[in-house]
């Protein structure tokens, strides 16, 4: 695997930096990590790792934090200069798609199941790799796949346009939280000028689908299609194979929802995660209700029966 390095570089450092300053700001405030975390919302150990410097935050967590901590967009003035991938790892037979994400003119993508990585949020990310990695190596790759995403949201950044199947946002990943927050980054990214974001329905009938997911990526000079099987990507430059897959692409993007019909049912979805994530009765809390629902039925079939006085004819 391929590395790219930063000696005596300031990313780690100012990472550092940015969590002492939200720390400042949130003790000021006198919040604790949790109260912090429910306000941005998200999970108390991602507040955490933010403040040590070893989890890479959104733009969107530090305008969040800066809203509720009142600082006068400091932090978000910080996340702006900080370099936050001065080191990342990418998988060997991955190294090719980043180096074209580097120079990409226009991409465009089709994505079933999951949210493409270039639209994904750490939360979503992590929860993905710690399926199969974990602690620094799940962090590690979290970073790696983040890293890929600032040049398509700087302003100015280049058109990308991402056809998503309803798998994408429906498929639970993490919490109901995690997925919430996912699928108000799409909402959110999805308003910036570069950006679309469109969702095939499941019930729509008679259309043509790519067989898998995949990328169109024009370089300048070049044309490449992308795929990935479960652990290797695959690309060619066959003008043949991309003209085909571009005509299969046009087509489905061109009789599915616009991007702000797709924004609407993104924005249900959300709401179901919403819904799915309110507190609940603790555990320990059923275990007791129901025990007592149980007495309660048997005290009512233990009561003696007394007979009934018949009206008289």
């Amino acid at each position: 695997m391929t590395r790219r390095t930063a000696e005596g570089g300031g990313g780690a450092g100012s990472s550092v930096l940015f969590g002492e300053v939200l720390r400042h700001f949130r003790e000021a405030a006198l919040l604790t990590q949790e109260a912090l975390a429910k306000e941005i919302p998200c999970d108390r150990s991602q507040v955490a790792k933010i403040e040590v410097g070893t989890r890479v935050p959104s733009e969107q967590f530090a305008k969040r934090c800066d809203e509720v901590l009142d600082t006068g967009g400091v932090l978000a003035r910080i996340w702006a200069k900080v370099d936050w991938y001065p080191e990342v790892q990418h998988p060997d037979w991955f190294e090719r798609r980043v180096e074209m994400d580097a120079v990409a003119v226009g991409p465009r993508e089709y994505q079933e199941q999951l949210i493409p990585g270039l639209l994904q949020t750490p939360a979503y990310t992590h929860a993905l790799f710690s399926q199969v990695l974990t602690g620094d190596e799940a962090d590690e790759r979290v970073r790696a796949r983040m890293s890929r995403q600032p040049r398509l949201l700087a302003d100015g950044g280049p058109l990308y346009v991402a056809v998503l199947d309803e798998s994408c946002p429906r498929n639970a990943v993490g919490s109901p939280e995690a997925m919430r927050d996912q699928c108000a980054h799409l909402l959110s990214v999805g308003r910036r000028p570069n950006i679309r974001v469109q969702v095939v329905p499941a019930d729509l009938y008679g259309l043509i689908r790519p067989k898998v997911s995949m990328s169109l990526i024009d370089l300048p000079g070049e044309r490449w299609v992308y795929s990935e099987s479960q652990h290797s990507g695959h690309s060619t430059n066959d003008p043949t194979v991309y003209a085909r897959d571009g005509q299969t692409y046009d087509v489905l993007r061109a009789d599915i929802p616009s991007a702000r019909e797709s924004a609407a049912l993104i924005s249900d979805v959300m709401e179901g995660y919403a819904r799915h994530g309110q507190v609940r009765p603790e555990r320990g809390d059923l275990d007791q209700e129901q025990p007592q629902r149980r007495q309660r039925r048997q005290l009512r079939r233990n009561r003696p029966r007394y007979p009934r006085r018949r009206p008289r004819p």
